[in-house]
């Protein structure tokens, strides 16, 4: 079962929400609201919106991709819960680490949004735009992100963040458009405000963790752009999801690699841990 709480676009309110996926695949989704695009947002958070059936055909295809995807069977990309959140998160993960960032955020959910009771689970949803619109002052980040994010809740307040029409749009037009927005720019977390790791025909195959990766996996050394977007072609119409895929992969191996380490500094100080 997932669960998670977060505004509900098109409403001012947020919502619980538990999914849970029964035989044959169907998906079930419960709420403790139910505004009328809940479904579809949902739909778009779990990358529900797409046709992934050519998928397995890309990946079984290309000797790299295929056991890869063979480990995440069902494997398809998720977004933020909104174009919102997303936004957000790239402001307060802006020169921090993860770790820090999603402290902050976590705190903020907690003093500023609503707890709401998924299943028996408290989960705390971030405050909606009209919330942090009024608190953004109180936030426990500095003055100039605190603008920030008060010019982001604004933003979606007038419908610039609406995750329908940013998905409705093509991949480089909505990039553009929410790389307008307050604090945004260039980040890198600007490609998630728009949904665009759900779309399949999108690439970015130089993006953190990916480049990396395919080098390894592929057996490139330093490669250069053309290289990489000749790899990438490979994987059309889902080059997207194949990035995905392999910064999925990149983030199992350091996790393994990270864990090794935790061993065998156990087994050389037996007090440790």
């Amino acid at each position: 079962m997932l669960r998670l709480a977060c505004w509900v676009e098109g409403a001012d309110a947020a919502a619980g929400i538990a999914v849970t996926q029964g035989e044959g695949g169907a998906v079930t989704v419960r709420a403790d609201a139910e505004p009328p695009r809940l479904t579809d947002q949902v739909a778009r958070i779990l990358g529900l919106d797409v046709d992934g059936a050519g998928f397995a055909d890309v990946t079984a295809g290309d000797p790299v991709l295929a056991p890869l995807a063979a480990a995440r069977p069902g494997f398809r990309p998720v977004s933020f819960e909104s174009p919102y959140e997303a936004a957000c998160w790239a402001v307060l993960s802006q020169r921090t680490g993860t770790a820090a960032a999603a402290g902050v955020e976590a705190r903020t959910a907690e003093r500023f949004g609503t707890v709401h009771d998924v299943d028996g689970v408290p989960v705390a949803a971030f405050p909606t735009p009209s919330r942090l619109a009024v608190v953004a002052a109180d936030l426990p980040v500095p003055p100039v992100e605190q603008e920030r994010l008060r010019g982001l809740a604004e933003a979606a307040l007038d419908g610039r963040l609406d995750g329908g029409r940013l998905r409705a749009l093509p991949a480089e037009q909505a990039l553009a458009s929410v790389r307008e927005l307050p604090g945004i720019g260039r980040s890198p977390p600007s490609w998630s405000c728009c949904g665009a790791p759900a779309r399949p025909t999108s690439s970015r195959p130089r993006s953190p963790g990916c480049t990396p990766e395919m080098a390894h996996r592929y057996g490139l050394a330093d490669p250069a752009p053309a290289e990489l977007a000749e790899v990438a072609e490979r994987w059309r119409p889902y080059r997207s999801w194949a990035a995905v895929l392999l910064r999925a992969a990149a983030e199992g191996r350091a996790l393994s690699s990270a864990d090794g380490r935790r061993s065998r500094s156990s087994r050389a100080h037996p007090r440790s841990g």
